[in-house]
């Protein structure tokens, strides 16, 4: 259990927080606004569903910075055995990459199709 949850006092702690009165169990809190309530953004706020990739991304990076880092190094650990795939095999690995080429141009052509057919 948490401080906050053996803080409160009654069914109605929550309002009373949520509409600036601090409780003697919270001294460090200071006097709360609305905006500190519903955030910076207000009932304007963009749900995840909302973000662009990239964003999607960042968010995801900002709450784990330690999977990003993890992911970050899992793919540097595979770029560099596709170079070595490449000094050792050539011809094999131009033909893996052209088959791979050719499937992610299906799959952004299905992407961008859907897009406009949905939207």
């Amino acid at each position: 259990m948490t401080d906050d949850v053996e803080s409160r006092s009654g069914e109605d702690a929550d309002t009373e927080r949520a509409a600036g009165d601090t409780s003697p169990a919270d001294p460090d809190r200071g006097a709360a606004t609305a905006e500190d309530a519903t955030g910076a953004f207000g009932d304007d706020a963009p749900s995840f569903g909302d973000l662009t990739l990239p964003q999607r991304v960042f968010v995801a990076a900002v709450q784990n910075p330690t999977r990003g880092v993890v992911i970050a190094g899992l793919l540097a650990f595979g770029f560099s055995f596709y170079v070595a795939f490449w000094l050792v095999f050539p011809r094999v690995a131009a033909f893996v990459s052209a088959v791979g080429a050719v499937l992610v141009a299906i799959v952004a052509l299905v992407y961008l199709i859907s897009a406009r057919v949905s939207g």
